[in-house]
């Protein structure tokens, strides 16, 4: 009988992970749809070749890091050199 009593409750956070997923959501809130906000960062979606994403997974586990950190950070790197390099013209 306990589990028909749990069954009948309002899960609040799956009703408050459904309405930021809605649609109907305020735009403010975040989300993880590709190139939607996520808080003060924006979500990408990038597709790789299978020979590229095995050489990134490879390399990520040799840093013991995610793929994703990976990519991420060397994005992050090559903004900042991007940046320095419109600086000196």
């Amino acid at each position: 009988m306990g589990q028909q009593v749990e069954d009948t409750l309002p899960d609040h956070e799956l009703e408050s992970y459904l309405a930021a997923l809605s649609p109907d959501a305020d735009t403010d809130a975040e989300t993880t749809g590709s190139g939607r906000r996520f808080g003060s960062a924006e979500v990408f979606q990038l597709r790789l070749s299978l020979m590229a994403t095995e050489q990134l997974r490879e390399l990520a586990a040799y840093r013991q890091t995610s793929p994703m950190a990976l990519a991420q950070e060397w994005v992050m790197q090559r903004l900042e050199w991007e940046a320095q390099q419109l600086q000196r013209r």
